[in-house]
């Protein structure tokens, strides 16, 4: 089967976040969303969430205490149940206490993400802007429930990530540490950060962003196939060259 080279991208991202969740280098946030975004609208969400989270903003009956063990089918059900499409849900893990999973929704447009229960917290808009394309996703109201008494400490962090398929030309994130500015990581990837008691308190989340209309994948490949081009010829002209220049001394010698 062909995969389109415009999905790749996403592709290639949730396998390498996959891989790289359980880092001890990286940012650990109680709940998580990432979306991958293609060029034509595509979308997967990699959700890494507490089992307690997943019960406070999104009200799922699910066990929030450690001696529960994570049915990953069940996690699922409740996904496919309130509206998801395609839905996988990948090996659960502890971290501080509590039980956390990852979990993955996948939509042919970003829009379709709003039609999925625990994602339709957020209204999302992405289409053509004159030469570029503009995103917004504003996360709104959770959907509360009682995960009991969890051992937080108040320092708990959300996250909404998103990996955007082009370059970024203006975005609106600020630094949860002190509102200044944040930078893009590896170019085109931005994080919006927001304290659980914040999300649990349904204190909105808007993102904006306006990026190039051409895919960071095509570019690269353009760019490659330029400088395999010109080795190419590069290499053919030397070839040329010492071709030539071997006759002419066979030539002279004659």
């Amino acid at each position: 089967m062909r995969v389109p080279l415009l999905h790749l991208v996403p592709i290639l991202s949730w396998i390498t976040a996959t891989a790289a969740c359980a880092s001890p280098l990286g940012k650990q946030y109680e709940y998580a969303e990432q979306l991958y975004l293609a060029v034509d609208g595509s979308a997967t969400v990699v959700i890494d969430a507490s089992i307690p989270s997943l019960v406070a903003l999104h009200g799922l009956p699910l066990d929030p205490s450690l001696r529960a063990l994570v049915d990953r089918d069940q996690v699922q059900r409740l996904f496919a149940s309130s509206g998801c499409a395609d839905v996988r849900v990948g090996q659960p893990w502890i971290r501080q206490g509590r039980r956390f999973v990852q979990i993955r929704v996948a939509a042919t447009h970003v829009s379709e993400l709003a039609s999925c229960g625990p994602l339709s917290w957020s209204s999302y808009e992405f289409g053509p802007d004159g030469e570029s394309l503009h995103y917004r996703q504003t996360v709104g109201d959770v959907t509360a429930g009682n995960p009991g008494d969890v051992n937080w400490d108040g320092r708990e962090v959300v996250a909404f990530k998103l990996h955007l398929p082009s370059r970024i030309i203006y975005h609106d994130v600020k630094r949860l540490e002190d509102g200044e500015p944040g930078a893009p990581e590896r170019g085109n990837i931005l994080t919006w950060e927001q304290r659980l008691s914040e999300r649990r308190a349904s204190t909105p989340v808007e993102m904006e962003v306006r990026m190039d209309s051409a895919s960071i994948l095509y570019r690269t490949l353009w760019l490659f196939g330029g400088a395999l081009a010109g080795a190419v010829l590069v290499l053919a002209s030397l070839i040329w060259l010492t071709v030539s220049r071997a006759k002419r001394r066979q030539g002279a010698a004659l």
